[in-house]
């Protein structure tokens, strides 16, 4: 780290640069102290050659910056490369209010024999809690994750008294029991 006479320091194995005494943004506000690695630093740390972390930053996979002939590496750059390494996907945070129905998984039609279509029935349906009033809008999103056409799985519900229709809301009946 810059000690109070600027002079830059090192601390452990990594070597860390604070970007200046005092930057302030537009705001006025301290901008935050970097850690930043050697290729050399991240390899030790992350068990890999030395060679292929140089050639992943030169290639730009990994964002660094080149200073003089040595390359430093922000941590959030390593953060933000293992996180495309990763095997799981990325969580894509959910919005408190949705405006359009989401992608349906079943695109097909409701199956004509009646104990399939009361099983498909039955799993959209669990997804509804008992005796909770829920808007026209509502049910059409809950059922559009599950199924293109809303409309008929709704009527369906209903003729099956699986719902009923309370005032201008949807309720799942309390006496009917989802199949498991």
């Amino acid at each position: 780290m810059f000690d109070t006479n600027g002079e830059c320091g090192n601390f452990g194995s990594v070597t860390t640069i604070e970007l200046g005494r005092v930057f302030k943004g537009i705001d006025g506000k301290m901008i935050k102290t970097k850690e930043f690695f050697t290729t050399a630093e991240l390899a030790e740390k992350l068990k890999m050659n030395v060679q292929v972390i140089t050639r992943k930053v030169q290639a730009g996979e990994i964002q660094a910056y080149k200073i003089g002939k040595d390359w430093r590496i922000p941590e959030e750059a390593v953060t933000e490369w293992l996180e495309k390494q990763s095997n799981r996907k990325p969580e894509i945070p959910h919005p408190h209010v949705v405006t359009a129905p989401q992608q349906p998984v079943q695109s097909e039609p409701l199956p004509a024999q009646r104990s399939k279509r009361k099983h498909v029935l039955d799993y959209i349906l669990a997804q509804f809690e008992p005796n909770r009033l829920y808007t026209e809008e509502e049910v059409n999103r809950v059922i559009s994750r599950h199924h293109q056409d809303y409309a008929t799985v709704r009527q369906e519900f209903l003729s099956e008294k699986m719902m009923e229709r309370v005032d201008s809301h949807y309720r799942r009946r309390n006496g009917y029991k989802v199949a498991e």
